[in-house]
């Protein structure tokens, strides 16, 4: 197991959620973060709600913006002099059937859960490379393993980010890169509330399997052991996440499961 006390360690979706527990637990690591988000406004609050906001930067950040991807990067860089870990965690959920959901709303959660997460790390893999060293954790879903009804679009763009960050591990575990796929279950976040709908409007109500979820805290603690144990893939929820191994044995059952529960 490696600490990631006192490294530098990059959260996009810093602003609420479960980027924001990551910057306060890794702020009493002792780590030296930036904190990535699109509301500024935010970001300075959870700033200074941690126990070190002297070693935390702010770098609002649009994962849609893939132009601004390098100069955000040498940004980033140019804080600490360097990067040892980027947490790719911005992104958006959805809550809406197939055949009533605006093809707008699937390009939009392509565009900031897969692609925005793609350029950054494509942005970031040099300066990893040119170092020996670096560690890539993506937070995809247990919806990234198997999938569920009104979150279709979504699903596919997990899947697709475990695809994407399968090879890069392949491709550059000769460089000194790591890769951790961080799966969560339900987690007591603003997930559902935020989701998009089939107009792409938010969802704006939450739901029982969230508010019974894992807290915050319960989630990051976790996290952060696997990224220590440099895990390739760690599954975090409660019950949910018998779905990855039923899935492997008995789809058929896993689908009866997932059409039986509560999946609003």
């Amino acid at each position: 197991m490696k600490s990631i006390s006192n490294k530098v360690i990059w959260v996009t979706g810093a602003s609420s959620g479960i980027g924001e527990g990551l910057a306060y637990a890794l702020s009493k690591k002792g780590c030296k973060l930036i904190l990535s988000a699109r509301r500024e406004e935010e970001l300075i609050r959870v700033k200074n709600s941690c126990d070190a906001p002297e070693n935390i930067h702010i770098l609002p950040l649009d994962l849609t913006d893939y132009g601004s991807m390098k100069p955000k990067v040498q940004q980033a860089i140019d804080f600490f002099n360097g990067i040892d870990i980027l947490i790719n965690n911005g992104g958006v959920s959805q809550r809406s059937l197939i055949i009533e959901t605006d093809f707008e709303v699937d390009k939009k959660l392509i565009e900031v859960n897969y692609l925005g997460t793609v350029a950054l790390t494509k942005a970031l893999l040099p300066h990893f490379i040119e170092n020996q060293a670096g560690h890539f954790v993506t937070v995809t879903s247990l919806m990234g393993k198997f999938g569920s009804p009104y979150r279709s679009g979504y699903s596919g763009a997990k899947h697709a980010l475990h695809g994407y960050f399968d090879v890069l591990r392949m491709e550059h575990e000769k460089d000194g890169v790591f890769v951790t796929m961080v799966c969560p279950g339900f987690v007591q976040t603003q997930i559902a509330i935020n989701a998009l709908t089939a107009n792409g409007n938010t969802q704006n109500t939450n739901d029982e399997a969230t508010k019974n979820g894992l807290t915050i805290a319960s989630f990051t603690r976790k996290m952060i052991q696997a990224i220590e144990k440099r895990k390739f893939e760690v599954y975090i929820g409660k019950r949910e996440v018998m779905g990855i191994y039923v899935k492997r044995i008995f789809p058929k059952l896993l689908h009866r499961m997932v059409l039986k529960s509560k999946v609003r």
